[in-house]
């Protein structure tokens, strides 16, 4: 890497990139358009783009845009298999960008995946409420943008139990084990992040931003939030895409991916068969047990999805979803526990 003379900034942002030639532009110019007179590109922030063995045009794209704009930086990590073993192409990528002069001098560094569209003035304001709170770490939820009737209807039940599972009010309190951050959008404390070891010393975690919160939350605090103000993300293309990423994820995310799967087709039982049961019970006493059996199963069902802040037709659609969910948690169980490996934009890691 050559060395360069670098004026420290406030900010620098890490976009790692593989295979993301549809999306990278779009992320990388509503970056450019955080910019104003007193938090310049180039000046008071910088970008890099660390492309991650692209086999499509995502590098062409990063180069052209660094060369359109002053304050982008473009940067291609280190080879898996010779020089970064054991580490998965993610964490490879982000180390690879931090140990940059241009990040290595910043206050803060923003990691934020390729598939995110930034708000216009939403850097600056995270960094005015990191530094408000005192926060070593704030990382914000994205508005999740789906495409289709499946997406729309799996991913609502998928962040809804993530809510129950690492609730923003638990990870945002001092005294609660729990952490989690979203890799989507996450920015740390310089100083912090190379106290901790940085994406090193999480470099084998498919889910690197929980494991990197953990760490960073043992001696400092962190906020996570959702926040459709700032930031917005397409996570995936299509159903083969949403398919492979939460069979990547689901069994690291929820400790008893089984147990999980049967309550939910559990819940899809009742949905559904109690309405028919209620019509075609005999007693008068059995069809009002079962209508109010299934009015209650429907509210606690409602309550525990709504976490998810999806909009209400896609809460309403995710009942037909329940057995797809069930099936990915079952498929990542047996990814993770059985075949102890995950496949990634055409990479195997070990779990």
């Amino acid at each position: 890497m050559e060395e360069r003379e670098t004026k420290p900034k406030v900010v620098c942002v890490l976009v790692p990139a593989r295979n993301e030639e549809r999306n990278l532009r779009t992320c990388v110019e509503s970056l450019i358009a955080q910019s104003e007179a007193t938090f310049a590109l180039d000046q008071d922030w910088s970008i890099v783009i660390v492309d991650d063995h692209s086999t499509d045009d995502t590098l062409k794209i990063a180069r052209s845009l660094a060369a359109e704009h002053p304050g982008i930086l473009v940067l291609k990590a280190p080879e898996l298999k010779r020089e970064r073993h054991g580490f998965t192409g993610k964490n490879n990528a982000l180390w690879f960008g931090a140990q940059d002069d241009t990040a290595k001098t910043s206050e803060w560094l923003l990691f934020t995946d390729a598939d995110t569209v930034h708000e216009e003035g939403s850097l600056h304001r995270a960094i005015t409420e990191a530094e408000r709170h005192e926060l070593a770490m704030l990382s914000y939820s994205p508005r999740q943008v789906t495409t289709g009737l499946v997406q729309r209807a799996v991913m609502p039940l998928v962040f809804s139990e993530l809510a129950s599972v690492y609730p923003p009010k638990k990870i945002n309190d001092p005294s609660s084990p729990i952490a989690a951050a979203n890799g989507q959008f996450l920015l740390a404390n310089r100083e912090v992040y190379f106290e901790v070891g940085g994406h090193r010393a999480v470099a084998d975690k498919v889910l690197e931003d929980v494991a990197l919160a953990r760490l960073i939350k043992r001696r400092h605090a962190i906020r996570l939030r959702y926040a459709p103000d700032a930031v917005s993300a397409r996570m995936y293309e299509g159903i083969g895409d949403m398919w492979a990423g939460w069979t990547k994820n689901l069994a690291l995310l929820f400790g008893n991916p089984l147990f999980l799967a049967a309550n939910r087709l559990l819940d899809f039982l009742l949905l559904f068969g109690l309405p028919v049961a209620a019509i075609l019970l005999p007693m008068t006493y059995q069809k009002a047990a079962a209508g109010l059996l299934f009015v209650r199963v429907l509210f606690r069902y409602y309550n525990r999805v709504s976490r998810s802040n999806f909009p209400l037709i896609d809460l309403l659609l995710s009942v037909l979803a329940l057995p797809v969910f069930a099936a990915m948690l079952v498929r990542s169980w047996q990814k993770v526990t059985l075949l102890k490996r995950v496949e990634w934009k055409g990479r195997e890691y070990t779990t």
